[in-house]
């Protein structure tokens, strides 16, 4: 199957094709625009950014590698959970059916999360866990949640909620701290560029309980290293290894509660190689997803509709 997957999350517009017998994947995607020294963007300003991004991508697309396709995959929604909505899905939703109708092709819906999970099982080379039970990390600017995944005959996944954060997620931080420094949102990559400047090496207090994160004292910390002058690539070190270790903490509550399951790391922040080094060093079954993989893509869900695809015509 020739598999095509649309993703129109804050804060990319992004387009795939996957091919079930080659393989290969192949993707564009582009960041959408946010104002210098803003820490986001609103629905509306989203919308309208992919609304105009999304035909370009996909003219780009298949004029390099297009056939005809098989099957459409979207991202619908941010979690597979009653009332998960956010508008700016709406731009991929209804160029999907779009598609799907002008080529009387089925169109399958999958949650974005879902989308990041499966990204990472194809690039880490781990789709075998599809199958089975495992424990996922998603943790990006809207999200950071430790989850307990098993198989399911009609979502591909079932997705169960076992941590999360209290306040900020780890990707706000990340990008708070980033911009009192005067980094442009999105901040994740030039505060990863600045830390591994460093030579400090932090043990920072986290808050950790049942499973559950709390990062706002990240955000204070971060402000009060630097209202003392302190060096910029030292302050992206610590939060940086802040986060490091709140996902430690996370991670051994799960293998406490849960038993050593495979684990699976997802989302913008872990394409973190700070992060990646200290997790994969002291977790030998963790994975984490390729760095191409981790941030938002429409990959995982064109992989998605293979499989379901697939299934529907077994």
């Amino acid at each position: 199957m020739l598999t095509l997957g649309i993703d129109t999350s804050n804060y990319t517009t992004s387009v795939c094709l996957y091919n079930s017998v080659s393989g290969e994947m192949h993707q564009k995607k582009l960041l959408l625009p946010v104002k210098e020294g803003e820490k986001g963007l609103r629905q509306s300003d989203a919308v309208f950014h992919h609304t105009a991004r999304l035909y370009p991508l996909m003219k780009e697309l298949f004029d390099e590698y297009g056939a005809e396709i098989d099957a459409i995959g979207v991202s619908e929604k941010p979690r597979d959970a009653e009332g998960s909505y956010m508008p700016c899905f709406l731009v991929g939703i209804n160029a999907a059916n779009c598609i799907g109708a002008a080529m009387s092709k089925p169109v399958y819906g999958f949650s974005h999360q879902s989308g990041h999970i499966s990204a990472a099982l194809y690039s880490c080379n781990k789709t075998e866990l599809i199958k089975e039970k495992f424990i996922a990390f998603h943790v990006s600017g809207g999200t950071s949640e430790m989850l307990l995944v098993s198989p399911d005959n009609e979502r591909i996944f079932d997705i169960r909620i076992i941590g999360e954060t209290l306040d900020l997620n780890c990707g706000q931080a990340v990008d708070r701290a980033g911009v009192m420094m005067g980094i442009s949102f999105p901040c994740g990559k030039e505060l990863e560029k600045l830390a591994l400047k460093s030579t400090e090496k932090y043990n920072p207090k986290i808050c950790v309980k049942d499973g559950n994160c709390s990062l706002s004292g990240l955000e204070n910390q971060c402000r009060k290293m630097l209202d003392t002058s302190e060096k910029h690539e030292n302050v992206a070190r610590y939060c940086i290894d802040f986060v490091a270790k709140t996902v430690e903490k996370m991670t051994d509550y799960a293998i406490e509660k849960y038993g050593d399951l495979p684990l699976v790391y997802a989302g913008g922040v872990m394409s973190n190689s700070i992060i990646r080094e200290k997790i994969t060093s002291r977790y030998k079954n963790a994975s984490f997803a390729h760095p191409d993989f981790s941030c938002d893509n429409a990959a995982g869900i064109a992989y998605l509709a293979s499989l379901k695809g697939a299934k529907d015509n077994a």
